[in-house]
């Protein structure tokens, strides 16, 4: 199996938008308050600002293919686009996502490789990211991948202030074999 990669542009907003959605709400909806996560999904996912996202030229966007199929997409982000750090020698993974029905068969897996790929073409030291403490299986899944907890942080959705682990990967010894 191989994994295509396109990199989002401004005419690709309506379909980001609906990926970004999807994907969010399969993933999270039943761990959050109605009304929070509404609220949030409204905020995070809306149009005008993804638009903006997909404009800052320290953000890119990635759909990741099976065939012709868009499996998921990943956010990547540097410099003063970073949600946290903002670290000159860091990228930050800010989303990973692979839609509900094609999980399960490695493609999360591939994407990060992707990811990493990408990441040692930037000549940053490290790639951070931040994960919900509740979602023990992407934890898992991270660690199996080379990441390390180095912190936490607060994360919003809504008024319901959830921890985020901080995970990084360090990019410098990453042997894409």
């Amino acid at each position: 199996m191989h994994l295509l990669y396109k990199k989002c542009l401004l005419k690709d907003l309506d379909i980001l938008a609906q990926i970004s959605h999807a994907t969010f709400v399969d993933a999270f909806e039943v761990h959050n308050n109605p009304e929070d996560f509404k609220n949030y999904i409204d905020f995070a996912f809306e149009k005008d600002k993804l638009k903006e996202e997909l404009k800052n030229l320290n953000t890119a966007f990635y759909f990741a293919y099976l065939d012709k199929d868009l499996v998921g997409y990943f956010k990547l982000n540097w410099m003063d686009a970073q949600s946290d750090l903002k670290l000159d020698d860091s990228l930050e993974l800010e989303r990973i996502y692979v839609l509900q029905r094609f999980q399960g068969k490695g493609i999360g897996e591939m994407m990060l490789r992707e990811v990493k790929r990408l990441g040692t073409k930037t000549n940053k030291d490290f790639l951070w990211l931040g994960v919900w403490e509740g979602n023990k299986g992407a934890i898992k899944f991270y660690q199996k991948n080379g990441f390390s907890k180095f912190g936490k942080h607060p994360y919003f959705i809504g008024k319901d202030k959830q921890m985020d682990w901080l995970m990084r990967f360090d990019l410098i010894n990453f042997n894409e074999d």
